[in-house]
């Protein structure tokens, strides 16, 4: 139990407790986390692993409804990952992203990403496809955005499929290996690095 500066007690809530305010407050859709500012309640010992798997105090939650209800009232403030409720916020620990990209479907001109919790998100200007290179072994990491600030890990699967749909453009000058979807061009490579 920590306290504030003005020497209040702050109880972190349990995981049950946030369970019950996020069901509470769920209605159609997602909540509306970004409209919430609840007081702020500690760090829980949750955390999302870079396969997506979530922990809570070290041991992975079994129950995919659990974890969907959990997705649904997440939110990233700068660097920092919260659950909020209406009633509380509490910081929890994202090895990478907090999600996984685990399958895309090419409907028309548009890339339809499902992540593994179940949702779905058409690549486009709003949810751009972006890929980060690892400085010493040049890696990618791909990632789409998936909800205001929130992305997906774009899993090895998928983004061997995305390579083999990708083209050649120019940006800027410079010629670029990507993907297209929604009208958007996704930069992945320059050209010039393929192999």
């Amino acid at each position: 139990m920590a306290k504030t500066m003005t020497g209040q007690k702050i109880v972190t809530p349990s995981a049950e407790s946030l369970a019950s305010s996020a069901q509470a407050a769920a209605g159609k859709g997602l909540p509306p986390v970004h409209l919430w500012n609840p007081p702020f309640c500690g760090d829980l010992d949750m955390r999302i692993a870079r396969d997506g798997t979530w922990f809570y105090l070290g041991t992975p939650i079994g129950r995919p409804a659990l974890v969907k209800l959990f997705s649904s009232i997440i939110r990233r403030d700068g660097d920092d990952y919260f659950l909020v409720t209406p009633v509380e916020k509490v910081g929890i620990t994202v090895d990478d992203a907090p999600f996984v990209a685990v399958d895309f479907e090419k409907k028309g001109d548009a890339l339809v990403f499902e992540t593994n919790v179940g949702d779905k998100v058409t690549a486009s200007a709003d949810n751009p496809i972006r890929v980060v290179r690892d400085a010493q072994t040049g890696e990618p990491s791909p990632y789409v955005l998936v909800r205001a600030n929130l992305e997906a890990l774009i899993d090895r699967k998928s983004f061997y499929r995305l390579v083999d749909i990708g083209e050649t453009t120019q940006v800027d000058g410079t010629d670029w290996f990507g993907v297209r979807s929604s009208g958007e061009f996704f930069p992945i490579i320059p050209a010039a690095e393929l192999k």
